[in-house]
């Protein structure tokens, strides 16, 4: 059997460091959020978020049943960006490539880390 740790090693650093760039946002993370309404006085919760997340699976890789909730809680959160990027007809690349893809990667992780 092979032993998938290193996937939620990735995703937790993925997270971190999309966390950290959110501090101080560049460019296509304020398309993204200024084009699903998100307000920007509320744009720290992200932030808060992530970075529990991140914390979350990191601490999973000694706790296995923590990363699979905190992965758990990752994809809840993409597919919630999901919903706000349909609701807001915010379909561009940010939705495709960022959104979508963290989705995917993070229903990837979910996946291989319990077979």
């Amino acid at each position: 059997m092979i032993d998938y740790w290193w996937l939620t090693a990735l995703l937790a650093m993925v997270l971190l460091i999309d966390a950290l760039m959110s501090i101080r946002p560049p460019m296509f993370i304020v398309k993204c959020l200024d084009g699903v309404g998100f307000p920007r006085d509320w744009w720290w919760t992200l932030i808060v978020v992530k970075l529990a997340a991140a914390a979350g699976l990191a601490v999973g890789l000694a706790y296995p049943g923590v990363a699979s909730a905190a992965n758990a809680g990752v994809i809840v959160y993409f597919l919630c960006a999901a919903y706000a990027h349909y609701r807001a007809r915010f379909m561009t690349q940010e939705f495709w490539i960022n959104c979508l893809g963290m989705l995917g990667f993070s229903i990837v992780v979910l996946v291989l880390s319990n077979v």
